[in-house]
């Protein structure tokens, strides 16, 4: 794809931020935006096969999906939240996850059995959870036991992540956490053990540490499973060992953005997701979860700005939302989440059309031993006090 400057777009006139001048600055464009959709009838034949189905389907819909996507949800909301309303809504069959693989894992697991959770597109993965495979796991847990620091160890994993990397933090005293509730998790952690093993997102981890729980940086060292270099000693010196993993959207944003569009945006806030790198959310006002960015947003004045360090369509979203606002992205260059846009209405319809037919297709299921010690890992989160659902 060529980075070409086209001119002024509604897209472009919506990241640069409503009532800034296009002709003065460049907004913060994505080049080759999303083509509508080959059949003008996938909305109605969507919208038809969702009616058909009633009360037996359920539609969850990430907040980074589309908005062709998104029209049709019956709620949305981040990951765990989802999987909650889910559980929630015992009389709906069919469980369709708009998201990514190991969102509709979480799904499986919470919901009854009689319920069936469908991923619309298997290819909708997670770059960051793909980026601990459970036996890369299980060798840093056996490098950590052979330093004889297993016992005083606690993993923390975070909420992206795939269903047997859970089962391992269950089975090994651990815990989940979502970016709402690091920090409660990590002071959980430390009532147990002297160090904690954060996997996947070694940005999450960071921060939580260092920001809310008053750590150095050099508290932290980092494990790549590609070169696991980490000696005995560097081990147990470590308050955290963070895995080398990162999201592929947040973890884009740099220091250079946050200078970029503070030098564009007279008085902008800069408000940002803590999986962004430490460097940056160090040069932020603001720093918190999906569901923290949205309600800050909308609480904010009429007549702020805001350049907000998250995943594009939402974005967009609370630019529309909020058109009293300025909400501009934050970098000029990052897009949207290329796995979770492979959710798409041609995809979403070809999944409800089949259940009409009586066919279900691309279901996502758990086995009971990796679904049993995921839940046991989940149990232990929600039991903390103070602890929410949210993302």
């Amino acid at each position: 794809m060529s980075f070409t400057e086209p001119a002024p777009t509604p897209l472009a006139l919506l990241l640069l931020g409503h009532g800034a001048d296009p002709d003065s600055e460049r907004g913060v464009e994505c080049p080759g935006d999303l083509p509508p959709a080959n059949d003008p009838d996938l909305v109605a034949r969507a919208a038809a096969a969702k009616a058909a189905l009633g009360d037996r389907l359920y539609i969850l819909g990430h907040h980074y999906q589309r908005d062709e996507v998104i029209q049709f949800a019956d709620t949305t909301g981040d990951s765990f939240k989802l999987s909650q309303q889910a559980a929630a809504h015992t009389e709906a069959e069919f469980i369709v996850f708009c998201g990514v693989h190991f969102m509709a894992e979480s799904a499986d697991i919470l919901t009854a059995e009689h319920q069936q959770v469908i991923l619309p597109d298997l290819a909708a993965g997670c770059s960051m959870a793909d980026m601990a495979a459970i036996h890369q796991v299980e060798a840093a847990w056996d490098a950590i036991t052979a330093a004889g620091l297993a016992e005083s160890t606690i993993p923390i994993t975070y909420m992206n992540s795939a269903a047997d990397i859970k089962s391992f933090t269950g089975r090994n005293n651990g815990s989940i956490c979502t970016s709402s509730n690091a920090k409660r998790s990590l002071e959980w952690a430390f009532e147990r053990g002297e160090r904690v093993l954060f996997l996947p997102d070694q940005h999450l981890g960071r921060n939580t540490a260092v920001r809310d729980l008053g750590m150095s940086p050099d508290d932290c060292v980092v494990w790549d499973p590609h070169r696991p270099i980490l000696t005995a000693d560097e081990l147990r010196a470590a308050k955290m060992i963070l895995w080398r993993g990162h999201c592929s959207v947040h973890g884009r944003f740099t220091p250079e953005s946050v200078d970029d569009v503070r030098e564009r945006v007279p008085g902008v806030q800069v408000l940002v997701h803590p999986e962004c790198r430490h460097e940056v959310v160090e040069k932020a006002e603001l720093v918190g979860s999906t569901e923290f960015i949205i309600k800050t947003i909308a609480d904010a004045p009429a007549g702020s700005a805001w350049a907000v360090g998250t995943e594009l369509n939402l974005v967009r979203r609370l630019a529309l939302r909020h058109p009293d606002k300025t909400v501009v992205f934050l970098d000029r260059d990052v897009c949207f989440c290329s796995t979770m846009n492979r959710i798409d209405l041609p995809h979403l319809v070809w999944t409800l059309e089949n259940l009409v037919d009586g066919r279900v297709v691309n279901r996502i299921t758990v086995d009971d031993d990796t679904a049993h010690w995921a839940r046991v890992a989940l149990d232990r989160m929600l039991a903390l006090p103070g602890v929410g659902a949210k993302d």
